[in-house]
């Protein structure tokens, strides 16, 4: 098979879709692996690492799409992509189909097949795809959120730890799972005052069982959201449905019960958002305010730190990539088991239930 794998376009994104150690296994396993030039320096991977591991070097995107029989990326494929993508051909990324119409068109109408990193699920039931860039994006959303609370970025200028004497700041995490649980934990470590939310209570007693003394944990309802609302200086929103739109917890009124200054960081923005007044932005234009308050809703966060964010993903989807090229697009549509719930599309059709209910509710 040939295994493509292109730079990424989209804006600020530094990350590649494969590291070297991986067109090594792909080479020694049968494969060729084409690599766009220069796809890996935003990694810190130069193009003589990838020449040594097998790969072929390709000047273009164009010759990478027109090529491979399976595609390899970071990002949900950009607009100036959606015409070199043909029928036959297999993607392999992020693709977050429920919050992108013209995306989903784009690939219903090029008759391509599309596993997404975000629904693939293991024997175990976990998302093993994006749990590694959840990671990073729970601990980034912490780091970031310390930044825009700082007065030169319009927050309220508020150190989250605070000093002797002096207050921390209030932390309010909606969501538990692989981004709420690392925000929390790196939140804790500023010394700030933290409250995570969510509705299974099995999850809340484990997290109260393994956080530290100044993270409480709160069962989310309504109720108990706008309270945590009135009280926070800074909100992180990591509500997950695999692959369907995330629900509204923050709706735009409640802006005005917050604090002048306040930051929320919607890090579940590129599945549609958790606060109603999300709009994607990018890392170049991270943040805008909505009645005093500041939004940061860059929808590729783990792109800033794209060393760190490459090879926690790649040490990751390597094995499915793997497997992938070795099973050819026939064996992926007949597979039964994890990358069965991978296929988001196919043949023109949605086929994920969760994507496909995005769609017709």
């Amino acid at each position: 098979m040939i295994v493509g794998v292109p730079s990424e376009i989209k804006t600020d994104e530094y990350r590649v879709g494969m590291l070297p150690v991986g067109v090594a296994e792909l080479t020694q396993a049968g494969h060729t692996v084409l690599v766009q030039a220069g796809a890996g320096l935003g990694s810190g991977l130069p193009d003589h690492d990838y020449l040594r591991a097998g790969a072929e070097l390709v000047a273009s995107a164009e010759d990478i799409f027109a090529r491979a029989d399976l595609v390899i990326k970071v990002k949900e494929p950009q607009p100036s992509e959606y015409e070199l993508i043909r029928s036959g051909q297999m993607v392999f990324t992020y693709f977050h189909f429920a919050a992108d119409d013209s995306l989903t068109k784009a690939m219903l109408d090029s008759g391509a097949t599309c596993l997404a990193y975000e629904t693939l699920r293991d024997a175990s039931g976990q998302l093993p795809l994006l749990t590694p860039m959840s990671e990073v994006a729970g601990r980034m959303s912490i780091q970031e959120g310390a930044k825009f609370l700082e007065r030169p970025q319009m927050g309220r200028g508020i150190l989250l730890g605070g000093v002797p004497g002096v207050a921390p700041a209030h932390i309010t995490i909606l969501g538990g799972g692989v981004v709420g649980a690392n925000a929390a934990k790196i939140a804790a470590g500023f010394q700030a005052d933290v409250a995570i939310l969510d509705v299974n209570l099995d999850r809340l007693r484990y997290l109260d069982d393994v956080m530290p003394a100044n993270v409480n944990t709160l069962y989310s309802d309504r109720h108990n959201i706008v309270e945590q609302l009135e009280r926070a200086d800074l909100v992180i929103g990591s509500v997950l449905i695999p692959g369907a739109r995330a629900p509204n917890l923050v709706r735009a009124e409640d802006l005005r019960t917050m604090k002048s200054g306040a930051v929320v960081i919607d890090v579940a923005v590129d599945q549609g958002g958790c606060i109603e007044t999300s709009r994607p932005t990018t890392h170049s234009e991270p943040t805008y305010i909505i009645d005093e308050v500041v939004h940061y809703c860059v929808a590729n966060m783990p792109g800033a730190v794209g060393r760190t964010s490459t090879f926690a993903l790649c040490n990751a989807t390597m094995r499915w990539v793997m497997k992938v090229a070795a099973s050819g697009i026939d064996g992926v549509i007949q597979d039964t088991g994890p990358l069965q719930s991978a296929i988001n599309i196919h043949a023109g059709k949605i086929v994920h239930e969760a994507v496909s209910n995005a769609y017709q509710g």
